[in-house]
């Protein structure tokens, strides 16, 4: 077996991959108008018996790819509503299909999940480079980068101060003694303490 063969055989463990694979899902189940856990069997089914069309993942990056699209079905209305505010300028029916479903994804993790969003919007340029037209990165990317910013950030717990370090305060040597030593001041030997 070549290296190139070996390479393409070892299952696949990246979020991003997995991103991809529940995008080609989403895409299939909108343009057939067909359930997605059934596009999503299908897809995984197909996968396993070796079909290259989708590279294979590892268990636990088949199992985000399954709460993306899990979460996307169970979220669709809310997650259109929230492109309808963000996006200016265009309707659903003027968008390309597939920058669509790549926007239904990556807001369902920006507005659905803890996952910081920088990752999450360069997958999404990167699905929409490979997949889309010309300008479906630059697109892609502008819409994502403008929800971002609306989106309130999410609460973090607030960083401990820095601990500082006490240092036990020597009193100040009695006025009214101006012979005394101070108490910090070492002693000779035989000196009275």
């Amino acid at each position: 077996m070549t290296r190139r063969r070996e390479k393409a055989a070892a299952p696949v463990g990246t979020r991003r991959a997995a991103r991809e694979f529940a995008f080609r899902v989403l895409f299939e189940a909108d343009r057939g108008d067909l359930p997605m856990q059934s596009v999503f069997n299908r897809a995984e089914n197909a996968m396993r018996a070796g079909d290259d069309t989708f590279p294979v993942l590892s268990e636990e990056a088949l199992v985000f790819a399954q709460q993306l699209v899990s979460g996307i079905s169970a979220a669709r209305p809310d997650i259109d509503a929230t492109l309808r505010r963000t996006i200016r300028g265009w309707s659903f029916d003027q968008m390309a299909q597939t920058d669509l479903n790549i926007l239904r994804l990556a807001t369902f993790e920006m507005t659905g999940t803890t996952e910081p969003h920088p990752p999450i919007i360069e997958s999404a340029v990167r699905i929409a480079r490979k997949f889309g037209g010309d300008d479906s990165g630059r697109f892609v990317n502008g819409v994502l980068a403008g929800l971002s910013r609306a989106l309130p950030r999410p609460e973090t717990p607030a960083a401990p101060a820095p601990q500082r370090e006490v240092f036990e305060q020597t009193p100040e040597p009695d006025a009214s003694e101006p012979d005394a030593p101070h108490p910090a001041a070492p002693r000779t030997p035989g000196e009275p303490e």
